[in-house]
């Protein structure tokens, strides 16, 4: 078959475009929620404050940060928040169709890229201020650029690389330059992949199975080993500091029964009418009978798309059934596999319609030429001007009538059905109450209810996150626990002053707005800094609730102190 470069640009273009479209789709929520926040206010510090501030935390974003810097510092607001992640979104349809075009047809790169642009959870975080649609755009780049080291080290790009006899001509001397021009991409691109999050190393998991699937020679090992030693070297100082801050990964708790079907559900569509055609066609995809094995040293899209999408989820999840560390949004990277493999099974499911078709066409124009009748043109005639290999590997026949791309145009509109069908879960992702909370409305009600010089105190300090993000809302006010503020101190949220100091500056107020998270205000609550504790006490001792406003995921209460007994 031959590929016509036109045929890629546009599969691949036209996902890009849908993706683009789909994540662009009420961006502006109104609200960032805790994790955006983080990212708006850190990335927001000067370099010398983001850079003390990995020493102590979040070192896991730090590159992350540091490349939301320029862009915040051009225009500070909650588009140009997400706008790189919905980029990278993008950027990932593209490559997806990429890959199912290089290791197919363009056809099933379009069906592929499209499907991963209307899959909700491509959608939801294309729409996230976090590092994870970036991280899925680099393990897509990579594995791409894996195919093509792959073809350059077999020789697969007609250079005749596997002759060493041909080293020292010059043909040679090209096809060993591109070879290692081709894994220094690969080698960095998941260089920076591992370093926008350090979890994305499990890539390397996955592409060691495409190279064992696919039987690769000794010497496309070898070359991986070199890249993948090099990834692992940059990725060990980032592991030994991030090692350090495991406290931020203490909310994780161990897997439950229901973490595989709700993963599965995320990566092929929530909706029953989507998620059984899809694992039908990924059966299909993974079907031997329907087209023999691929060659020694050739990758096709199983060998590529299949350990992408189970090795990293699983690993993630095995470790953590000991170690607590799996989200889905870790893993986000592994949906990339699912749209591909659908792809494949589709395609399949086209060539035995088409190989039933043409035996029903000769079979039929058998049976006239035995009963004395002219056979028919379109079966007898072979490959030609007419025929269905001429015409392109999308042509086919609707009702007697040649169609150019009749099976592409069907595969794109059952897309276009399955993007209709989820439809409500996409319209409900873009409501902020969807998010854990939303500070925005936090700021709202504080600015609403609060005078310049109230007293306020937030149980615990992380609930200072709403101030950070939206500080219009607190503005005037007296937070009376804050020793020093975030970017100076080197923390996320602020130091704060001691307990003693703290009883002090209480002992003077007779009123004080607490700014708390639900799980603070709750008996079980036990915290083991002193600083909170004494918020605990003396608010409860000391003061007793006038008014209480409720918001997702804050509390804001007005305290006022107790009369005298007497």
């Amino acid at each position: 078959m031959v590929v016509k470069r036109p045929q890629v640009a546009v599969a691949v273009l036209v996902p890009v475009l849908v993706m683009f479209g789909i994540g662009l789709w009420g961006i502006d929520r109104g609200g960032m929620w805790r994790d955006e926040a983080v990212t708006f206010q850190v990335a927001r510090r000067s370099l010398p404050q983001i850079w003390q501030l990995l020493h102590s935390v979040d070192a896991v974003h730090g590159l992350y940060y540091l490349l939301m810097h320029p862009v915040l510092a051009l225009h500070p607001g909650e588009v140009a928040l997400r706008l790189p992640s919905l980029c990278a979104a993008a950027a990932t349809a593209g490559l997806v169709a990429a890959l199912g075009a290089r290791l197919a047809r363009p056809r099933v790169g379009l069906w592929a890229g499209l499907l991963y642009a209307v899959t909700p959870m491509a959608g939801h975080f294309a729409q996230e201020g976090r590092s994870y649609a970036l991280v899925a755009a680099g393990v897509a780049a990579s594995t791409l650029l894996l195919a093509r080291a792959v073809t350059a080290d077999a020789g697969g790009d007609g250079t005749g690389g596997g002759d060493e006899d041909q080293e020292d001509a010059p043909v040679g001397r090209l096809a060993r330059h591109a070879r290692v021009v081709g894994w220094c991409a690969y080698g960095g691109v998941v260089a920076v992949t591992v370093l926008l999050h350090e979890f994305a190393v499990l890539i390397l998991l996955a592409h060691a199975a495409t190279l064992a699937l696919a039987r690769m020679p000794r010497r496309v090992w070898r070359d991986w080993a070199c890249a993948a030693g090099a990834v692992l070297l940059v990725l060990l100082p980032l592991a030994l500091v991030s090692s350090g801050q495991a406290e931020q990964v203490a909310w994780l708790r161990p897997p439950g029964g229901g973490t595989v079907e709700r993963l599965l559900r995320s990566f092929t569509g929530p909706t029953q009418l989507v998620l059984g055609p899809y694992l039908l066609l990924i059966a299909l995809a993974l079907r031997h009978p329907f087209t023999p094995p691929a060659r020694r040293g050739e990758l096709s899209v199983p060998t590529v798309a299949l350990p992408l999408l189970l090795l990293p989820p699983a690993a993630l999840i095995a470790v953590s059934r000991h170690w607590p560390l799996y989200d889905d949004r870790y893993v986000l990277y592994a949906l990339a596999g699912a749209p591909l493999l659908a792809a494949a099974g589709a395609e399949r499911l086209v060539l035995a319609a088409r190989r039933v078709g043409l035996a029903r066409r000769e079979a039929d124009g058998l049976m006239r030429g035995g009963l004395g009748g002219a056979p028919d043109p379109a079966s007898d005639a072979g490959p030609g001007p007419g025929s269905d290999s001429d015409r392109g590997p999308g042509s086919g026949l609707v009702r007697g009538v040649r169609v150019p791309y009749a099976a592409t145009l069907a595969g794109v509109l059952a897309i276009t059905l399955a993007f209709v069908s989820q439809l409500p879960v996409l319209r409900e992702d873009r409501d902020p109450a969807r998010r854990p909370d939303n500070l925005a409305v936090v700021s709202a009600a504080a600015a609403q209810r609060m005078d310049p010089g109230d007293p306020v105190l937030f149980l615990p300090s992380l609930g200072r996150r709403s101030a950070l993000a939206y500080p219009k809302g607190f503005h005037g006010t007296r937070d009376i626990a804050l020793e020093e503020p975030a970017p100076v101190s080197g923390t996320l949220y602020g130091r704060e002053t001691g307990p003693d100091e703290l009883r002090r500056r209480l002992a003077g107020l007779d009123r004080v707005w607490v700014v708390a998270e639900p799980y603070a205000l709750k008996p079980a609550w036990d915290p083991s800094d002193p600083t909170e504790r004494v918020k605990l006490t003396v608010v409860g001792e000391e003061f007793v609730p006038r008014a209480e406003f409720v918001r997702k995921g804050s509390i804001l209460r007005l305290y006022v102190r107790r009369a005298p007994a007497m």
